[in-house]
């Protein structure tokens, strides 16, 4: 098991909450960058660490190089956190997702379609493969 795996799966339904408190105020319709920066706003009032840009190590056959990876919000050093604002989630959405995952190494992702009229419809939690096993 993922040694991070419990912690991020008691704190999905904290950024779950936030991000319905979000939706709630703002509602459907609005570009992606209004949703990420409110739920920031959101989780640090609800008391959560969270980060939004890291530079990351990438190795590739002996070779690395260190690139800054641009995700919407990371929770708590083990959730990422993915705003949409789109009128479908795509199978390359959760497929970028899982790879951010991958690359810093987090068991639980989320992925937040703010373009629901219930944002429960447009929620998709990944887990890493075997981070819960």
């Amino acid at each position: 098991m993922h040694p991070l795996f419990t912690k991020a799966d008691g704190l999905t339904e904290f950024i779950i909450a936030a991000a319905i408190e979000v939706h709630r105020d703002k509602g459907p319709g609005l570009v992606e960058s209004i949703y990420e920066w409110c739920l920031l706003r959101e989780l640090e009032l609800r008391q959560l660490k969270t980060a939004n840009q890291k530079l990351v190590t990438v190795s590739y056959k002996g070779f690395v190089r260190e690139e800054p990876l641009r995700f919407d919000v990371l929770v708590e050093g083990c959730v990422l956190v993915e705003a949409n604002a789109v009128e479908k989630i795509l199978p390359v959405h959760k497929a970028q997702l899982l790879s951010y995952m991958k690359l810093l190494n987090l068991p639980v992702g989320l992925l937040i379609n703010f373009n629901e009229t219930r944002l429960t419809d447009g929620v998709s939690r990944l887990i890493l493969p075997g981070a819960n096993r």
